[in-house]
């Protein structure tokens, strides 16, 4: 099953949960996109592709500018991962494709 789509989000930050469409598609061993959501858009930067696993990383701007590190499995549509976001530690985040 590809996991290319777009997959509605919600990751559990210090503000409490934060909803997004995260966006993706791959290229072999490599992937783009992008998270939108409440407080705007973020591209995916070195997005990785192993299997189903994939990490990544984003760069926020709002609230606070923040590098953002990702690391995710889909697994049958189901994205379960997390958000390394700095001193805040790292964050949860759950998807499932639309």
């Amino acid at each position: 099953m590809s996991i290319d789509g777009t997959y509605a989000c919600v990751t559990k930050s210090p503000m409490g949960d934060q909803t997004s469409e995260f966006t993706i598609v791959t290229d072999g061993d490599t992937f783009t996109g992008v998270n939108a959501g409440g407080m705007g858009s973020m591209d995916v930067e070195n997005g990785k592709v192993d299997g189903n696993h994939i990490t990544w990383e984003m760069n926020m701007t709002v609230p606070m500018p923040m590098k953002l590190e990702g690391d995710a499995t889909i697994t049958d549509g189901q994205l379960a991962g997390s958000v390394k976001a700095g001193a805040f530690g790292e964050m949860a985040m759950t998807g499932t494709k639309k």
